[in-house]
């Protein structure tokens, strides 16, 4: 017998990976930034030494971490078989926004490097607007936590 997964199921199931991937992203970006600030260097000192470059840096790690924790607890719904529609809601809406702020954060940092199809960096900005779309929008996903919150 074929397991029959429901429509509605199935948008849950893909938003818990959405979440997971968009983790992935980030933590490939918070790398190649990191990278790229302690290897070049302004008025004779590595970016990285600078605030305006370091915290952004901090910002997308504490970010990461957040996004990560949340997508392993729809992931361990998942696997024990309980359902997880707002918990992947939640996962999808905060990964996918902290990717967003991740690129954001590695373009700038890398300049106009970030935008040169030769750095992965402008190829994961372009990969990631996406995620923020599928399997439902940041709207979609404020509605379902909303109706969870609610009582709905």
């Amino acid at each position: 017998m074929a397991l029959e997964i429901q429509p509605l199921e199935q948008f849950t199931i893909e938003r818990l990976m959405i979440a997971a991937r968009c983790c992935g992203a980030a933590a490939r970006l918070l790398e190649l930034a990191s990278e790229w600030a302690g290897e070049r260097e302004a008025f004779g000192r590595p970016i990285a030494e600078y605030q305006g470059v370091s915290f952004p840096l901090a910002d997308s790690l504490t970010e990461l971490l957040a996004a990560r924790l949340l997508t392993y607890r729809a992931a361990q719904l998942e696997d024990l078989g309980r359902r997880h529609t707002y918990e992947s809601s939640v996962a999808k809406l905060f990964a996918s926004e902290a990717a967003h702020r991740a690129v954001d954060a590695a373009v700038q940092i890398h300049g106009g490097y970030g935008f040169i199809k030769d750095y992965v960096v402008e190829k994961l900005y372009r990969d990631q607007r996406v995620t923020e779309i599928y399997e439902g929008t940041s709207e979609i996903q404020r509605l379902v936590i909303a109706r969870a919150v609610l009582g709905r």
